[in-house]
């Protein structure tokens, strides 16, 4: 579905762009194949015997290098209740060692575009929106098939199910507050099954930067900081995937983008190609990924990309949990009640991630509504026709001028506001949402087709303010419709919230590492059937 149906480019660039992406599907497709011909699906009958009667135990792990670089490692590592489930609506059932770097088949990385621009707002680099074609059946996942074998971690998850579809009611937690959840009753006892019970395998494959490399700052920082706590991990990690619920797939979005893009190709079909030929590594290495078809598989990844990198692998579009910033149901990638909307987090200072936090108290909030951005996508340029330099009241920039940030820059404009408008850009994701609630600040959300992050456990009503994109020219007068009071709870649970959405250091319980992980172990969950 390419976003640029009138093409800035001649015949002859369209043809030569063509042949570009012709020559990239070759070298990877070529590339994959001698790693075929070099690599051993199993070392020895015994591991196939396993692989057709049950788990594989044992064995040594030969080194496998995928496109020329997916690098293995070492096998050694660091080592919900309103029946049944109805709260959280009707979910269909289906059923740290470093690795050696390797030398690339691509060329030189190019270089990062700018994240942002000087007046302190976070923006999306300026970039095409290149999405490819969608996919032919943007169908929920997969027809539920029985697994290859069973194994002890199933019965725990039918266990966990039957807990959480029975969870007793929770009343006056001291650390749970009752109105920021869809049921609270139930986001408890599943968060306390997966504290008792998840266990994680992460894949040691795949050579920097693509893969165990996290970027920490800017607008991707969320998959950066997930993959940094979850391979440092201790709690959930295990050194042996027979005992894992789960298998993290731990490659970066982003530095797909920054290694594999060609700027102005206009094409992801090689970043496609690596992400297909890695799956396709992986379920010819370990037995795991055939055993359930992927879907006790999960990856996480911030980029407006990531989704669309999918689209040449069925089992890992349609099965796999994907925890995405760019939740946009209406691509048919994205598959509510089994994937899960990653918040995205813009960190400027990955060593102090708590800085700036807070706001302005209630009486000293001037501004109705703020927004300053860059016009791309299709609601901020509508929002600035109606609101921009129109009215005290609705301080809506293409950009902060300098006569006013000499006075109140970009983070100080948040913290004074009372509602803090964030429209979608390119995709539908924000990292405004996720800032507002650091600032205090009551998200106003205007983007068609999105599904808010932790929407399993979260209900967003209680702090924030959803406005369809056909009602930007009466944004202010909904706003002004809200009574004061209503206004003062919802400022207070963004308070509350704050919580939920914080990166430490060292994780905390509840904070923004344990509630996406908990949203992957609440998705597997529900995918069990019960007999």
């Amino acid at each position: 579905m390419p976003h640029h149906a009138n093409s800035p480019h001649p015949p002859a660039a369209r043809s030569f762009l063509s042949r570009r992406r012709v020559v990239a599907v070759c070298a990877a497709a070529a590339a994959f194949a001698l790693f075929l011909a070099a690599a051993p699906v199993a070392e020895d009958p015994s591991r196939q015997r396993a692989y057709l009667m049950g788990p594989f135990r044992g064995g040594s792990r030969e080194e496998t290098v995928v496109a020329g670089s997916l690098a293995g490692a070492s096998s050694s590592s660091p080592s919900p209740a309103e029946s049944p489930l109805s709260c959280l609506g009707e979910i269909n059932l289906s059923g740290g060692i470093e690795p050696t770097p390797a030398p690339s088949m691509f060329l030189v990385p190019s270089p990062s575009p700018a994240e942002n621009f000087d007046d302190g707002s976070m923006e999306e680099p300026e970039r095409p929106e290149i999405k490819g074609n969608p996919p032919k059946d943007p169908a929920p996942f997969l027809q539920e098939q029985a697994p290859l074998w069973s194994t002890a971690a199933d019965e725990e998850l039918i266990y966990a199910k039957k807990e959480i579809t029975n969870a007793p009611l929770t009343s006056d937690d001291p650390d749970l507050y009752a109105p920021l959840f869809r049921n609270v009753s139930i986001f408890k006892r599943s968060y306390e099954l997966m504290e008792k019970l998840l266990k994680v395998f992460v894949y040691h494959d795949g050579a920097k930067p693509i893969f165990h490399s996290p970027e920490l700052k800017g607008i991707y920082a969320s998959e950066g900081w997930f993959m940094k706590l979850m391979e440092a991990n201790q709690n959930f990690v295990v050194r042996d995937p027979n005992r894992a619920h789960l298998f993290y797939l731990p490659y970066s979005s982003r530095q797909l983008e920054h290694n594999l893009y060609v700027p102005g190709s206009n094409t992801i079909e090689p970043l496609s190609i690596f992400v297909k030929n890695y799956i396709d590594m992986i379920s010819a290495k370990y037995p795991y990924w055939n055993r359930t078809k992927g879907a006790d598989h999960f990856f996480v990844a911030c980029h407006d990309w990531g989704p669309y990198t999918t689209k040449l692998h069925d089992e890992l579009r349609k099965n796999t949990i994907k925890a995405l910033c760019n939740a946009d149901l209406s691509e048919g990638i994205f598959i509510r009640g089994k994937d899960v909307s990653l918040p995205e987090t813009f960190l400027r200072a990955p060593r102090r991630p708590l800085r700036d936090i807070g706001g302005r108290p209630v009486a000293q909030r001037t501004i109705l509504a703020f927004f300053a951005g860059q016009m791309h996508g299709r609601v901020r340029p509508v929002l600035l026709k109606y609101w921009g330099d129109k009215d005290a009241d609705m301080r809506i920039y293409s950009r902060l001028p300098h006569r006013i940030t000499r006075r109140r820059n970009y983070v100080q404009h948040m913290k004074s506001s009372k509602y803090c408008i964030c429209p979608m850009g390119y995709e539908v994701n924000s990292p405004r949402i996720v800032e507002a609630i650091y600032y205090d600040c009551v998200p106003v959300i205007i983007a068609d087709n999105f599904v808010l992050p932790f929407d399993d456990s979260l209900n967003w009503s209680a702090f924030s303010v959803v406005v369809p994109e056909k009602d930007v020219p009466k944004l202010k007068e909904i706003l002004l419709a809200i009574p004061e009071s209503r206004y003062i709870t919802l400022q207070s649970n963004v308070k509350r919230v704050q919580r939920h959405f914080l990166w430490h250091p060292n994780p905390i319980k509840y904070d923004i590492f344990h509630m996406i992980l908990h949203s992957v172990w609440f998705s597997r969950v529900n995918q069990m059937q019960i007999n």
